[in-house]
């Protein structure tokens, strides 16, 4: 039998689900590492045989070869370190970490929860030769640390900032470590040339130049000469990724966006569709573009051939009876699964007392403790530098006790939230969430009396929306709306408009008609009518509507073009760009900005972990 297998759109969304699923890239890598674990035991010589195949990249006189285990350790792996860039530059920009007091507390944890299990290696390993490998118990694996956090159940956009925040000090130290310590020479003058590259890189992002080949080319030139000057050109994906600048879209490149595109419905031509094109990446942070475009790889590809390069090592008695004794093994899973809880959460602690509560975390100290215990799992940089400071018997201990962490580490988080959901669920919220003040990203707050609302004028949970009446997904998303409204008794919802006249041209008309309803006391039984009808929003369509509500017709034609109509909307506008809105529907919960889908399921779990936050700072 011959023919193919048809994806259905429900089965293309689900995989586009399960990619940007965190546990899945954790799962992916944990599976790569168990393939190369039983590559390397049932076939040991075509696994040595073919990482250590020697490839050479030649440019004229000038040749760089290497093994394959090589160029995936110092090339492929410059993009993992560059989305881990791209992360933390997100967090800074629009992240919990904008407000710039909140980032002291992580990097303080970071950087001494990085130093506790050096400090443990050392003390293990004290007078033999295995002391000089004390940068592996250093760096946690942020992807893998993220991922199994979500595998075993828990999903805090708090605590996982937090531990971003934490982690990429491990990311910045270890690369400094590898270009310090295990480094053995150092050309100068390729260096300044890496620096340059970085420079150029730097000044291109602040004039906002947006050639993407010319920010491949100086990537490839900051990597080619960090090769050529001795350290390993991983930096250079997080250094680039750190100047990645993240911003929400403005409304103003949104609107030029709309315009290419028009035009190039007009006259379908290939410039019009290059420029189209174009405008429509410009409209989006080249930061978000980058993590769309480059993780899925990094995550699926470069990430599970690293492990699979890295983690094949025999497992014959005499290596685990070697292993059991061997001070390389335990100094790593100890520093990794004491050293980083010591480390991360004992700062917390002191810095939250010393500050008397000026500098805490985001979360509440079982959070902190979870981070603790799921940072101690090293991976990716800990093989690294492993690969750099050992060689042999040494190289294959220190590889057991990182992967012997990766199991550690999961296992003590699991624990530590399993004794959590035993705590009455006041405490256990309290210790989940902590008491630290929310950011508000809702600049201009809710005002009873002015804003259109429903539900408890009192209510401990207000839902605002940013809406336009001729939106399909607005429209998408009103039933949600309503079964939000009639799940949760004790929340409150308002509308404020967002025409968007560039693709929407009876948007604005429609906006008004909901004011001008209000003045005869029905701007609800209006806006439902509106979204109900969206291919309906002509002036005659209008009038319509409003007999249909029985409302006095002739004074709400006047009313629609009335100045407070027209000014009310202009004042929604003006409230949405404050706020850094641009797109509709856009959802705030208690003034925290909602992120990704709007299906109820996703909108309940803000409005109870916000109901739960309002109940706690009573």
């Amino acid at each position: 039998m011959a023919g193919q297998t048809i994806w259905s759109p429900s089965v293309r969304r689900r995989m586009r689900h399960w990619v940007a699923d965190e546990r899945a890239g954790a799962v992916v890598l944990l599976a790569a590492a168990v393939a190369a674990l039983l590559w390397a035991n049932v076939a040991p010589a075509s696994y040595t045989g073919l990482w250590n195949t020697e490839f050479s990249l030649r440019l004229g006189d000038h040749e760089a070869g290497e093994t394959l285990r090589t160029w995936v350790n110092a090339g492929l792996m410059t993009l993992f370190f560059f989305v881990v860039g791209l992360e933390a530059r997100r967090e800074f920009d629009l992240g919990e970490l904008r407000e710039r007091l909140r980032l002291v507390l992580p990097l303080v944890a970071g950087l001494v929860g990085m130093t506790v299990p050096v400090v443990l290696y050392l003390t293990i390993t004290a007078g033999t030769p295995a002391a000089h490998g004390w940068g592996v118990v250093m760096s946690t694996d942020t992807a893998l640390a993220l991922g199994l956090l979500a595998l075993v159940g828990v999903r805090s956009a708090a605590l996982r900032s937090f531990l971003v925040a934490v982690l990429v000090v491990d990311d910045l130290a270890a690369l400094a470590v590898i270009a310090i310590v295990y480094t053995e020479h150092v050309e100068l003058p390729a260096l300044l040339v890496a620096v340059a590259f970085v420079v150029a890189t730097f000044v291109a992002r602040r004039v906002r130049v947006r050639s993407v080949p010319l920010y491949v080319a100086l990537g490839l030139g900051a990597w080619a000469a960090l090769l050529a000057s001795g350290l390993d050109p991983v930096v250079a994906g997080l250094v680039l990724g750190l100047l990645t600048l993240a911003y929400p879209a403005a409304r103003d490149d949104l609107e030029r966006a709309t315009d290419l595109v028009r035009a190039f419905r007009e006259q379908p031509t290939a410039e019009l569709a290059r420029t189209a094109r174009l405008g429509l990446g410009a409209a989006v942070s080249p930061n978000e573009r980058l993590q769309q475009s480059v993780l899925p790889w990094v995550t699926f590809g470069v990430v599970p051939l690293f492990a699979l390069a890295n983690t094949g090592i025999p497992l014959g008695g005499d290596v685990l009876a070697r292993a059991v004794t061997s001070p390389i093994t335990l100094a790593v899973v100890i520093g990794y699964g004491l050293g980083k809880p010591l480390g991360i959460v004992g700062t917390s602690l002191l810095l939250t007392g010393a500050s008397r509560g000026r500098l805490r975390p985001p979360v509440g100290w079982a959070g902190v403790t979870g981070a603790g215990t799921i940072a101690g799992v090293g991976f990716t940089v800990a093989l690294l530098i492993a690969s750099l400071a050992f060689n042999g018997p040494d190289l294959e201990e220190a590889t057991l006790g990182i992967l012997a962490s990766a199991i550690v580490a999961p296992a003590l988080t699991w624990l530590v939230f399993r004794v959590l959901a035993f705590m009455p669920a006041s405490r256990r919220e309290r210790a989940l969430l902590g008491s630290a003040p929310v950011l508000v990203d809702l600049v201009d707050p809710v005002d009873p009396e002015r804003d259109h609302m429903r539900g408890p004028i009192e209510a401990p949970v207000t839902v605002v929306e940013y809406g336009d009446f001729e939106c399909p997904f607005c429209g998408q998303a009103e039933p949600t709306v309503r079964e939000l409204l009639a799940e949760r008794g004790d929340v409150r919802y308002v509308w404020r408009h967002l025409p968007l006249s560039d693709v929407h041209p009876r948007a604005t008309i429609a906006a008004q008609a909901a004011e001008a309803a209000a003045r005869q006391g029905a701007f609800w039984p209006m806006h439902d009518l509106l979204l109900e009808n969206q291919e309906h929003l002509r002036p005659p369509d209008l009038d319509r509507h409003a007999a249909t509500l029985g409302l006095d017709v002739e004074v709400f034609r006047r009313d629609v073009h009335a100045p407070d109509a027209v000014e009310r909307v202009a004042e929604d506008l003006d409230s949405a760009d404050r706020s850094d809105v641009a797109g509709t529907p856009t959802f705030f919960v208690n003034g925290r900005r909602h992120f990704g889908a709007y299906d109820l399921k996703s909108l309940l779990h803000d409005v109870d972990v916000a109901r739960t936050r309002a109940e706690l700072d009573v």
